[in-house]
This record gives C-alpha cells, sequence and structure tokens, in this order.
C-alpha cells in the first residue's frame, strides 16, 4: 500500500499539475480532493498545452483510475464540457472517472452570490467567483445539494426551490435577481444524465485501491497558506488544500498515508487579496511574472510575484508533516545576478525566523541575498549537474524544510525535470 499526497506549500500555483502528472506514470489511481473549479493546472505534453479544472491532473496517463472525492464541490456544467474537451483531444479515457456521490454541486445561485458579494466588496477576498465558497457555506450549513441527488431530479428540484428561498434574501440585497428552481432543475437534466454514471461510493473505492497494494496519488488544490483552517485568513480559499485534507475530503484514514510531497516554488506568488510580504512591485516581480507565465489557469489574472519565503515554507512543512520536496520552475531564476530569500521576519515583538501568519502585515521580512546563475538549466536531468549557484539554492531550500527534495522542475515540459527519489519508496 503506498498513498502519497502532492500538496502546495505556499499560496498555490507552485505546479502541481506537472508534478501530479510526472508521478501519475509510476501510480495506478489519482484522487482529487478538495477545492472545485476554481483551481486550474497546466499540462504540457509535448506541444500540447492542457488546463484541467476539475478532472484530476493524471487523466493524461492512459490505464490509471482518476476520482473526484466527496471533499470537493462540482460544477457538473463545467465538468462534462471538460470531459469533452478532453475527449477531443484523443483522451477518451475520460470516461473512466469516478466522482463521488457525496460531493457537492455548484448551482447558478452558487456563482451568482460569489460574483455580487465580489463586486460589492471590491475584489477584497479576489475569489475566481465560480460559486465555490457558497457551495462550501451550503454544505457546512447542511443545505446544500450532492450529486447523488441528481439521481432523483424531483426531489433535487425540491432542495434547490429551498435553498434559493433561504438565499433569496441575500441575493436580492446584493442587487442580483433571484434565480428560478424549475429553471435550474431543467437544465441539469441533460448533465445529470452525463455525470449520474460516473457517480461511486469513492471512499470504498479508494480504502480497496489502497489494501490492494495500489500506488495512489492524493491531489490537492491551491496551498497551505490558502488552507482555511491553516492559511492567512479570511483571504482563504473554502476548503481544506492542506495534506490533512486528503483524509476528511477522500475518506480514508490517516495511516493509509505514506509521503506527503510538498510542492514549492523557487519564487512566490499569489492570487487575489491577502498579505504578501516578500511581494515585489517592481522590474523583478514584472521579470518572475513574464518569465514563469505568471497568469491564472481559471481566471486570467496576473499573479502577484515575490521572493521565496522560508519561514512560510517551515510552517507549511511543520503542518502537512512533508516528508520530501517538489521544487519547481528553478528554471525562472536563470539570470538573476542576485537572488533574494526571506529567512526571518522582524514583528513588533521582535525578529522571529517563524512564520507570523496573524502578524503578516505588521512583519517585515529579513533577506538574504544569493549569487544567481546564468545556465540554462532545462536540459539538466541530475542534481549535480546544476550550476553551482542552482545547487545551493536548493540546498537551502531543503534545510528549511527540514526534509530532501524529490523533484526538481527546471522547465515547463514534463521531461524537462530531475527526479531523485521515487516518492512513493
Amino acid at each position: 500500500m503506498a498513498g502519497v499526497v502532492i500538496v502546495g506549500a505556499q499560496w498555490g500555483d507552485e505546479g502541481k499539475g506537472k508534478v501530479v502528472d510526472i508521478l501519475t506514470e509510476h501510480a495506478d489511481m489519482v484522487v482529487r480532493y478538495a477545492g472545485g473549479p476554481n483551481a486550474g493546472h497546466t499540462l504540457v505534453v509535448g506541444n500540447d498545452k492542457i488546463v484541467v479544472r476539475l478532472v484530476p491532473s493524471g487523466i493524461l496517463r492512459e490505464g490509471k483510475e482518476c476520482v473526484l472525492a466527496q471533499g470537493m464541490v462540482v460544477d457538473v456544467s463545467r465538468l462534462v464540457a471538460e470531459m469533452d474537451e478532453l475527449k477531443s483531444r484523443g483522451h477518451a479515457h475520460v470516461e473512466r472517472l469516478r466522482v463521488s456521490d457525496r460531493a457537492h454541486v455548484i448551482l447558478p445561485y452558487h456563482i451568482l452570490i460569489d460574483g455580487l458579494r465580489e463586486q460589492k466588496s471590491g475584489g477584497e477576498i479576489g475569489t475566481t467567483k465560480r460559486g465555490v465558497g457558497p457551495c462550501y457555506e451550503d454544505k457546512a450549513a447542511r443545505t446544500g445539494i450532492t450529486l447523488g441527488m441528481l439521481r432523483d431530479l424531483r426531489m433535487a428540484e425540491d432542495r434547490i426551490a429551498k435553498a434559493i428561498e433561504r438565499w433569496a434574501p441575500t441575493i436580492r440585497a446584493l442587487g442580483g435577481d433571484v434565480p428560478s428552481a424549475r429553471e435550474i432543475a431543467t437544465a441539469l437534466e441533460p448533465l445529470a444524465a452525463r455525470v449520474v454514471p460516473l457517480l461511486a461510493e469513492t471512499s470504498k473505492l479508494v480504502d480497496d485501491a489502497l489494501r490492494a497494494g495500489k500506488r495512489v496519488v492524493f491531489e490537492g488544490a491551491q496551498g497551505t497558506l490558502l488552507d482555511v483552517d491553516h492559511g492567512t485568513y479570511p483571504f482563504v480559499t473554502s476548503s481544506s488544500a492542506a495534506a490533512g485534507g486528503a483524509c476528511t475530503g477522500t475518506g480514508i484514514g490517516p495511516t493509509r498515508i505514506q509521503r506527503v510531497v510538498g510542492l514549492v516554488k523557487a519564487y512566490c506568488t499569489r492570487v487575489g487579496g491577502g498579505p504578501f510580504p516578500t511581494e515585489l512591485h517592481d522590474a523583478a516581480g514584472d521579470r518572475l511574472r513574464k518569465v514563469g507565465d505568471e497568469f491564472g489557469a481559471v481566471t486570467g489574472r496576473p499573479r502577484r510575484t515575490g521572493w521565496l519565503d522560508l519561514p512560510a515554507l517551515r510552517y507549511a512543512a511543520r503542518v502537512n508533516g512533508l516528508s520530501s520536496l517538489a521544487v519547481t520552475k528553478l528554471d525562472v531564476l536563470t539570470g538573476f545576478d542576485e537572488i533574494k530569500v526571506c529567512v526571518a521576519y522582524k514583528t513588533p515583538f521582535g525578529e522571529t525566523d517563524d512564520f507570523p501568519i496573524d502578524q503578516l502585515d505588521k512583519a517585515e521580512p529579513i533577506y538574504r541575498s544569493m549569487t544567481g546563475w546564468t545556465e540554462d538549466l532545462r536540459a539538466t536531468r541530475l542534481i549535480e549537474d546544476l550550476p553551482r549557484a542552482a545547487r545551493e539554492y536548493v540546498r537551502l531550500i531543503e534545510d528549511a524544510a527540514g526534509c530532501g527534495a524529490s523533484i526538481v522542475s527546471v522547465g515547463y515540459r514534463r521531461d524537462e525535470t530531475i527526479v531523485r527519489v521515487d516518492p512513493f519508496v
């Protein structure tokens, strides 16, 4: 039995899609355990660039089982559209996808409320306006619609009508028009016909795979610092993005997890509002954004960019219990004469090398400067063949996290990767 969790160790967008795709070559099953269509994973195979938002990244590998677990919230219209796009691009095995009948359904009124709130707040949180937050609100309030309810659309319509009745005062107060339950249910009919055949009790499906000795990858969404419990609240997502979410979001026990691989980009990015102490507002930040193609896979929004934050990485390593790292986008730093790294913070209570998560608006980063490198890294396949400065940079990251890097990405293509250790072993 080998269960490996792949979790973002920053604010998301660390390159999970590529790493999961690489690991899936050696896995039997890939399970997405949290979030919804607010997560976009970009995959590049040959000259083909594919963005998946709901379907696990492992879908590009034939013969692999892919699962959407009950910790997710699913917009069925987007799921069907994504499946059709994948099929049109030669990935017909997408029909082997299995979806939890206990995952919750994002419905039009969730998307409406999300957009109206974001407009009213002036984009303070910076949500993707995909309805994810309001859907999780309904789940927590025990008033949501699960995918399993789509087996009986008449019953689902009754529950949708009651949900709309509860949301109606909010919608009107935000200046929106209250939608019709009948129209929503009618639009769901053809979508339910496509999705219901995919439904399963995925908790048992995953546990059976682990008990049979199969290799299972648990794919997170967003990153640790956006986790609803452990992130920079209230500027967080609405789900459990940390490694622990793999258990609650999938329905398997913690003893089923053998490894936790933390993805850390060689610099930092953030989308939306919230504190970002190492953010750059200069030419270096613009260069990171341009060279790293730092634009949201879902929204297209330019990401905020900044230097690597080692106290934040130590925090993520502790919260997730990281056993190894996957360092991504090391190649983006090529050409910088000087690279800065945040190693500690000045706070109103003195200096600390811990991540002052509840005082970030008052904390000042303390930087260490490192010499950069000019060599092209994309053809490198062994860590010892990296330029000395790049090797020292990776070692600094490993020391901060307290664990080694099993994977180092040196380019955006699948083969532009240094794989040092099999994370399943």
